[in-house]
């Protein structure tokens, strides 16, 4: 490669869900494309392209991120969590939570909610009603109108989802 060709391609290492994985992408790739086309973790959805949605939020290395405002190659060398990494063979609190009290109808946001409030409950494990508003702010619902999102990981915060 001479001097003047530009870089199109990098190889990624990145542990996913608790399983590294080495892949040569594009350097425009989109961590949200990157997890959903190369690794067929499809649970990070796709909501605008444009960070406004959250439905793509996932954790890097602990944060609550959204993978469409992220390269993969950003990515290289940190641990990122997606929905699927949540719960093994058994639901989460959290999960239970979102199920028991409604907090999903058509879904397509729901793996972005999950994630942006099991990154508050790691921060702040009984967060106040209003601390789980800002903290979900970034996310969009156009089913639900949140009252029963913010109700179930209140809930979870104070110890009452099964």
């Amino acid at each position: 490669m001479s001097v003047n060709e530009p870089i199109t391609s990098a190889v990624v290492t990145v542990t996913v869900n608790g399983t590294e994985s080495e892949h040569e992408v594009p350097v425009r790739r989109l961590l949200v494309h990157f997890l959903r086309d190369d690794l067929d973790l499809t649970g990070t959805h796709i909501g605008c392209d444009t960070g406004s949605c959250g439905a793509c939020t996932v954790h890097l290395d602990g944060v609550a991120v959204k993978s469409c405002a992220v390269l993969a190659v950003q990515a290289d060398g940190a641990t990122v969590m997606t929905v699927e990494g949540l719960a093994g063979e058994e639901l989460t609190p959290l999960q239970r939570s979102f199920h028991e009290h409604h907090g999903l109808q058509c879904g397509y946001c729901t793996p972005g909610m999950l994630m942006s409030a099991s990154a508050l409950l790691a921060e702040n494990p009984s967060p106040s009603e209003d601390e789980v508003k800002v903290a979900l702010q970034g996310n969009i619902c156009r089913c639900t109108g949140y009252w029963n999102i913010v109700e179930a990981v209140v809930a979870v915060g104070k110890g009452e989802a099964a």
